[in-house]
């Protein structure tokens, strides 16, 4: 393998309730569900009635804008009325457990895939929402064919799990969902496949051409791989997948069954870590029941920086592969000991403000949801720069966003990014911005522009 790309920018915080030992069989779930919102810009037309039964496999909704996109029960029993928010809009599908069975769909020969039917069969069977793209940070269309695909082999987000901890046992599966993904990219290219440096468990790969990383967080980002080995241009289009959803695209395609499995990490100081064996679309209930202190805690769907809050009565978000569950930090700190004239000694800070930059690089923090501070003018430091590895000035790419400046906009590199890569500038920010937010509304800005 070649000589690691060395990310010198970003940083990696370090939190209590990492996952350590083996995986743990969760019993099957009494309910499926499903969040539209998972999925940015779609637009649910129900498929199914409250009341009908169902299959493992069989059409729950598709996309309004995009018919041909199918999203499918993981679970066989009756569908529920979904949850709808303001407007109507369509929040939750639910299934209840009540039967058996699975839909049969179609199955390829991964030795030789076609590439047509590898798409008609993802599309029919559900596979294609796993499917993400860039520019613009949606799920691609269903015609569209991508420049690329990448895949990253490994999360460098704060106590997310290893490529060896996920795939453990479906590495035939994985190597038969790269060929697949093959199929769909022009004659000639592979997916491109992002590894830790040092890291062997992918080496045996030859349906993907590996690039090795290493350095903090973000060199996990696919966002930050693509940018590496090749930045995407206006008019170019880019698939991403997780390396968990390519094993499942590999075993469903191979059986002709849709397939959503899912090792998730149930990570954080607020709970009892460990690795579980699921499904995607279990309830939260399920996951945290048993381990998780739930009185202060938020429980959080994905990793600190990028995951979003579900209630219990919520579930795995479509994509996620962590649950993690910290403090929430609303008991009020006296200013001399724990305030912020405190000596600090338990806080991390990206900025020296406390002497724990002293400590070991293992030293590990119990940190909690406080901002400590309120949104304020949104002044320049230099503290983006220190954590943001594109060749992109970020400061001034958020404030053409802010300002409506399309041109601007195009020129400082938006069709690169997504909002996941500005997620450590957000808990950088002096000024306690949404940054994320920005980002997510500059890019909607372009969807319309050429819409």
């Amino acid at each position: 393998m070649p000589e690691p790309v060395k990310i010198r920018k970003g940083l990696d915080i370090r939190l209590k309730g990492g996952v350590q030992g083996g995986s743990h069989d969760l019993p099957a779930a009494d309910r499926f569900s499903i969040h539209p919102t998972d999925f940015h810009g779609l637009v649910p037309r129900m498929a199914v009635k409250a009341g009908a039964e169902v299959k493992v496999g069989d059409v729950l909704f598709t996309d309004k804008k995009n018919p041909d996109i199918k999203f499918v029960s993981g679970l066989a029993g009756t569908v529920h009325e979904p949850i709808r928010g303001e407007k109507r809009r369509i929040l939750r599908v639910d299934v209840s457990a009540s039967g058996s069975g699975t839909a049969a769909g179609t199955s390829v020969d991964p030795s030789q895939p076609d590439g047509d039917a590898v798409r008609a069969a993802m599309l029919s069977m559900g596979f294609w929402p796993m499917l993400k793209q860039r520019p613009f940070a949606v799920m691609p269309a269903s015609d569209s064919t991508p420049r690329d695909i990448f895949v990253s082999g490994f999360d460098s987000a704060p106590l997310a799990p290893t490529a060896a901890m996920v795939l453990d046992g479906r590495m035939d599966a994985f190597r038969a969902g790269l060929s697949y993904l093959n199929a769909l990219l022009p004659s000639g290219r592979k997916v491109q496949l992002g590894v830790a440096g040092g890291d062997t468990f992918f080496a045996e790969v030859t349906e993907a051409d590996l690039t090795a990383y290493s350095g903090p967080h973000p060199a996990g980002n696919v966002g930050v791989q693509i940018h590496e080995v090749c930045p995407i241009n206006k008019g170019e289009v880019v698939w991403t997948v997780g390396m968990q959803d390519v094993a499942n695209i590999g075993e469903g395609l191979m059986s002709g069954t849709y397939t959503a499995k899912r090792k998730v990490a149930l990570t954080g100081s607020r709970s009892q870590p460990a690795l579980l064996n699921t499904t995607v679309g279990t309830p939260m209930s399920s996951l945290i029941k048993d381990r998780v202190m739930t009185e202060g805690t938020r429980v959080i769907s994905g990793n600190v920086l990028t995951g979003s809050v579900r209630g219990e009565e919520g579930a795995l978000g479509f994509h996620d592969q962590q649950v993690t569950c910290i403090p929430e930090g609303h008991e009020p700190l006296f200013f001399l000991t724990k305030g912020w004239l405190g000596p600090g000694f338990d806080k991390f800070s990206a900025s020296r403000a406390f002497p724990t930059w002293l400590m070991p690089k293992g030293k590990e923090y119990d940190l909690n949801t406080n901002n400590n501070g309120e949104e304020r003018a949104f002044v320049v430091t230099g503290q983006y720069d220190a954590v943001f590895p594109f060749d992109i000035y970020p400061v001034q790419l958020l404030k053409s966003i802010l300002v409506g400046d399309i041109d601007r906009m195009e020129k400082l590199g938006i069709y690169e990014v997504a909002p996941e890569d500005f997620a450590l500038c957000e808990y950088v920010c002096t000024s306690k911005l949404d940054v994320q937010d920005i980002v997510r509304k500059g890019l909607d800005q372009m969807i319309e522009e050429f819409a």
